[in-house]
């Protein structure tokens, strides 16, 4: 074989040396990405001499470049000395590197780039490709009680969904070497066709599988063209995509096949349509056992798990890790906006910082999938931040899964439920999710969910009254809303949940908002504000106050709420008007009450409200004062704490009174240069008097030091009023629509926390 060869142009040195600076690579780099042991192409490429058309090729595309715009008199077409005859091939070797040479730049413009999702230009896929993870165990092939995963709280089940319940995760490529016949499976946007054309680019530049000929199909292409063609011959349709790069002769591709030198990768496997599904599994099965020395990949979504492919592995795409989400947002950044360098790996830090929030967990939830996390980036880049409107992009996710995710890969599937606009899907879903939410259920069983479907769909107009007809059409509904939107996944045989917690609570406040608004009563935000106490609703509260037109009546039924939940004991009545009076004495003192609230309840905290005590000088003497009391209570030995103590607080009352009254009791104090036993005689005799007349002239000057002692049910109640008080602040501020008046009247009359909020009672 004669060997074909490439050199740049002038011109083409200059554009190629600019671009390659601009990464900030080595030669040696670059010979990396190439996958060259020596550097000396390299070399020689940006010396402007002749280097093997492959390898040239192969530099151009690691820098994103047009080789024919980089090359000197590129060729309208590459002179082949002939087209490759199997029988003159006895070497297997040389017909694989031969055919591989000749599709060569088929497969790199097949596979090379992504179109994501509202980005005007394909991205080459190794700028944003990240690893992926493999689980071998699928979850929804296992039985469990459905007892054990009721006991699930949020927290947990966000770890069951994302597959950390004892799954093993091992590396995709791995998983592709390990077993010869495989089935990737995973949910929308969960990176299936990104995995497969990694695969094929590894492949075509010998990283991976170097003596295999890669092959990518697009099944549902496969599916259009054995419609037209009348049966379904994977081996014609594969001979057909040959003739695109100039190999005719059938004995080519039978020679490669029979030797067991193909690595044949199918794509989308749910995405055929259900009429044609059978007879493609079913040529996909024969294909395979025919030609079994080769290696197979085949994607389909998890849900679609019925099209049982025999001998092949069923595994699943794992989740991304908090590793792969870093790395996929520096790439992101790095690949997708147009900033400089340093600006770029910036937002890329403040984007993981700020995710890792805990005001951030719901997008923390989603951007598990590389769809969400691509969205959520975007998101990030355009407002530097996370959207306060969450709900906004929650709908923007789900108008993803519901259609425009298929409508952007040009993907025709079977409407089982045919009819259904877009806001009967969510209204349907949202009765789904609100019915089970309320339940308390993350997981539900199969014939619930069906039971729910069919109680909506029995109020349709055109609704068949046959139980046996409606039941079937139940199971129907549920099946296409896991295979074509993901939104429900059977997490274990027969048993469901929502694919993300974050779109079971909006979906939820969204069915609350949408009876509110259409019944225009208020009984759906009455019942919600009865679960005020109930950490898990936290969320609906959130988004339900951000998704009404106008928040006034839903916020002054929360201040009821909240008000209730002390009004029945006159204790913690006198307490609350205690700390309301007492933090009304400061200026600003919306903000201050929770630090007397806590001072009251748990003195020991006092040393750490140093940021409060900083900001009020009234505030920091009173934590002094009390800081006085807790050094005095201690025994003898620390009357010299006592007496420091006691010097601060003089150097900071500017209160004549107090001062003379704290300077008699400090000249009360004895002569610390006395024998330790006339100290401890003092300690003794007179500490107890000396110590109830020094809390008397604290309260009586700073109304501070009452003994408030609470019972365990009351130390309960004020948890849950501070808890209530705190949700109730999150509403006010999360940019939702609430009058002027409304929003100053709640402010006024709320014992506000927001010192508080960080602090542990």
């Amino acid at each position: 074989m004669v060997k074909r060869s490439l050199q740049a142009s002038l011109a083409g040195m200059e554009q190629a040396k600019k671009t390659f600076a601009h990464k900030g690579w080595t030669q040696e780099n670059l010979a990396f990405e190439v996958n060259l042991k020596t550097r000396q192409p390299i070399w020689r490429f940006f010396s402007g001499r002749p280097i093997e058309r492959h390898i040239f090729i192969e530099i151009c595309s690691v820098l994103s470049l047009n080789w024919r715009e980089i090359a000197a008199n590129p060729p309208e077409e590459f002179p082949e000395s002939k087209e490759p005859d199997a029988t003159e091939f006895l070497d297997i070797d040389a017909l694989v590197q031969q055919v591989r040479s000749q599709r060569f730049d088929k497969i790199q413009d097949q596979c090379g780039t992504l179109q994501l999702l509202d980005v005007s230009r394909p991205v080459r896929i190794d700028d944003i490709y990240i690893d992926v993870k493999i689980l071998e165990e699928i979850a929804s092939f296992q039985w469990l009680e459905f007892a054990d995963l009721q006991k699930f709280t949020s927290q947990e089940f966000d770890r069951f969904a994302l597959g950390e319940v004892s799954q093993i995760q091992i590396a995709g490529i791995a998983a592709v070497q390990t077993y010869s016949k495989l089935r990737v499976l995973g949910k929308p946007g969960a990176g299936k066709t990104t995995f497969l054309q990694h695969l094929a680019i590894q492949c075509n530049r010998g990283r991976f599988a170097a003596n295999r000929v890669p092959i990518f199909v697009t099944l549902r292409d496969f599916a259009d063209e054995s419609r037209e063609a009348g049966e379904f011959d994977l081996l014609n349709y594969i001979c057909q995509e040959f003739l695109t790069c100039g190999i005719s002769d059938r004995s080519v591709l039978e020679t490669l096949l029979l030797s067991g030198r193909v690595l044949l990768l199918l794509d989308g496997l749910d995405e055929v349509l259900h009429q044609e599904s059978k007879g493609v599994a079913n040529e996909i099965r024969r294909f395979s056992e025919k030609y079994q020395k080769n290696m197979f990949v085949v994607t389909c979504r998890t849900a679609a798990k019925a099209f049982n492919l025999r001998r092949f592995t069923d595994v699943e795409i794992a989740p991304f890790t908090s590793d792969q989400i870093v790395a996929f947002a520096q790439k992101w950044f790095t690949a997708i906006t147009k900033t400089n360098i340093q600006n770029k790996q910036e937002q890329a830090i403040e984007f993981i910082q700020k995710l890792d929030l805990p005001e951030n967990l719901q997008f923390r939830r989603l951007a598990v999938t590389p769809l969400f996390l691509h969205l959520a980036c975007w998101v990030f880049h355009h407002q530097n931040k996370f959207p306060t409107q969450k709900a906004a992009f929650y709908k923007q996710c789900l108008d993803l899964l519901l259609g425009k995710w298929d409508e952007t890969k040009a993907i025709e599937r079977d409407e089982v439920y045919e009819g259904f606009l877009l806001p009967q899907k969510l209204k349907l879903l949202s009765q789904v999710a609100s019915a089970t939410f309320e339940q308390g259920n993350y997981f539900f069983e199969q014939r619930i969910v069906e039971q729910y479907i069919s109680d909506y769909i029995g109020n349709l107009p055109s609704a068949s009254t046959e139980p046996e007809e409606l039941e079937l059409d139940s199971e129907g509904v549920l099946q296409a809303i896991e295979l074509q939107h993901g939104l429900l996944a059977e997490r274990v045989r027969g048993i469901f949940s929502f694919s993300y917690l974050t779109f079971q609570e909006y979906l939820t406040a969204r069915k609350i908002v949408a009876s509110y608004n259409l019944q225009t009563l208020e009984q759906p935000l009455e019942r919600l504000v009865t679960h005020i106490t109930e950490p898990r609703w936290r969320e609906i509260f959130l988004l339900t106050v951000a998704m009404l037109r106008n928040a006034d009546f839903f916020v002054q039924l929360m201040k009821q709420e909240v008000d209730a939940l002390a009004a029945q004991d006159p204790y913690l009545q006198k307490f609350l008007i205690w700390a309301s009076q007492k933090s009304l004495t400061v200026p600003e003192s919306a903000a201050i009450w929770a630090f007397y609230l806590a001072l009251a309840r748990t003195p020991h905290l006092t040393p750490y409200f140093a940021l409060v005590c900083i900001l009020n000088q009234d505030i920091f003497l009173d934590a002094a004062l009390e800081n006085l009391v807790i050094e005095c209570k201690s025994n003898f030995a620390d009357v010299y704490a006592c007496d420091d103590a006691l010097s601060s607080a003089l150097a900071i009352v500017q209160d004549a009174g107090l001062h003379q009254a704290l300077q008699q009791f400090k000249d009360l104090l004895p002569d610390l240069e006395q024998s330790r036993e006339r100290i401890e005689t003092w300690w003794q005799t007179s500490y107890p008097a000396w110590m109830e007349q020094l809390k008397i002239a604290i309260a009586k000057h700073r109304n501070i030091q009452h003994d408030w002692h609470f019972s365990p049910q009351q130390q309960q109640v004020l948890q849950q009023y501070y808890n209530a008080s705190q949700l109730l602040l999150d509403c006010l501020n999360s940019n939702c629509e609430i009058t002027g008046v409304v929003r100053q009247e709640i402010e006024v009359s709320l014992l506000s926390i927001k010192e508080l909020s960080k602090r542990e009672w």
